[in-house]
Order: structure tokens, then sequence, then C-alpha cells
């Protein structure tokens, strides 16, 4: 029985979604690959317990026992999926440290929320990415044990890094406030990933997930924290004995 492999990198699924042909001589296409993008595609459109490990494995042309065999119960195949992506969030954190290093400058927070928006935006609309970014935006928001998880292993984390710095270009609203304004954000965004039906209220206008509107989306939350979170009014000085006298 040969050893259970590694998860296959983003450069191979990427040519495996590009179509690309192998060489001559070259080997049949990795197994564990087209199971992990076929879990993905049918995940992202029928959502976690409306696909069955059958269907993953007709759709990835494998035998069925070969689903368990490199990726065990169908919850840690949703696992894989999120593990072999954690990239995304790696370059989102490495966008936000840089857009965060002045909290005085009136425009880091529209750097932050691009640090938070815009590579999810051009994931969403790449060949490759395109199924992964409506998994996270249909599963994601659903209270399951087995999204529960995900968020926990790899989406808190840079959570709790997004809202640290979002606390600190608005320092006046409690750590609390911020999260309820980064959760509100992330609605949003998460809207964006998965709706079709702004195509039909634009009577055909607008496309779903067109990457154009991202800077629409950005505006939109840092307008929306804001709001949401203003800064308290400046307090008049009290008038100087000096000032007193002379209105007298």
């Amino acid at each position: 029985m040969p050893s259970r492999r590694t998860p296959p990198s983003r450069a191979t699924v990427a040519r495996a979604r590009a179509g690309a042909a192998p060489s001559r001589g070259a080997p049949r296409p990795d197994r564990q690959q087209a199971i992990l993008l076929a879990a993905e595609k049918l995940f992202a459109k029928s959502g976690y317990h409306g696909v069955t490990i059958r269907q993953i494995a007709e759709e990835a042309g494998v035998p069925l026992a070969l689903v368990g065999y490199y990726y065990g119960p169908k919850h840690e195949l949703f696992h894989a999926i999120f593990a072999h992506w954690n990239q995304t969030i790696e370059e989102r954190l490495q966008a936000l440290d840089a857009a965060s290093s002045d909290p005085r400058d009136p425009d880091t927070l529209t750097r932050i929320i691009e640090a938070f928006v815009g590579p999810v935006i051009r994931l969403r609309s790449s060949p490759e990415g395109h199924y992964y970014a409506q998994l996270v935006g249909r599963e994601l928001a659903y209270n399951s044990q087995e999204a529960d998880r995900v968020l926990r292993d790899f989406f808190d984390p840079m959570a709790h890094r997004f809202i640290d710095a979002l606390h600190t270009v608005l320092p006046h609203a409690t750590r609390a406030d911020v999260a309820w304004g980064y959760q509100f954000a992330l609605g949003a965004l998460l809207h964006h990933l998965v709706d079709d039906r702004v195509a039909r209220l634009s009577l055909d206008v607008n496309r779903p997930g067109d990457p154009a509107a991202g800077d629409r989306l950005v505006r939109f939350i840092v307008g929306g924290l804001r709001a949401a979170l203003p800064a308290p009014p400046l307090s008049p000085r009290p008038p100087t004995p000096s000032t007193t006298r002379r209105q007298r």
C-alpha cells in the first residue's frame, strides 16, 4: 500500500484547474489532488451536508475507498481544503502588517480594510480560487460543527489580528465595539462572495463577484465603521482667566 502523501501544492492545483494537459509519458493525474478539487467544487455548490463521499469520488473519477484513504472522513476532507488555502490568510495578514504601520495616518483605516477585502476579491475572480471563495462565503456563515472548527483553526487568529489593528485606529471605541464592526464588515464581504442576485436587481448591469466592486465595498465598510464608531466631539476648552476679564 502506498504511503499517504502531503496535499498537492497550489501550483499543481492551479495547473489542474486551467486544464493543462500532461506531457507525453507523464504519470496519470494526481488522484489526491483530484479529490481535493472535487470536494471543494461540490461543497461550494451544494454545501457540506448536501454532498456525499460517493459524489466526491465520482466527481474526482477515483474509487470510493481512495477518498477515505487520503483524507479520512468527510469532515477531515472539509478541513483539508482550508488547510490547503491557508496561504491566502497569510497574504491578508502580510497586507495588514504593511497597512497598519501608522495609526495616526487618516488613510490607515482604508488600507486595513483593503488588506481585509482585496485578496479575497481577487481570489473570487480567479479561476483557481473561484470555488474556494464561494465555499468560504457559503459554509462559514453557518453555525455547524465543521465550520466552527475551521473558523477556530484558521480564521479566528486572523480576525483577532484585524480587530486589534482596527482598535488601534479607532481607539475611542472599546475593543468589544470594534469586534461588532469586524463582524459587520465580514458579513458584507461574505455576501459579496456568494451573491448572484445583484445582476437581477441591477437589470443585468452588474456582474456577480465583479472585482471592480471591491473599491466600493472598501468604501462602504470604511464609511460604516466611521459612522458606527464615531470619535466623540471635542469638548470646548474652558475660558482662561484673561479671556474672562476681557469679556467683562
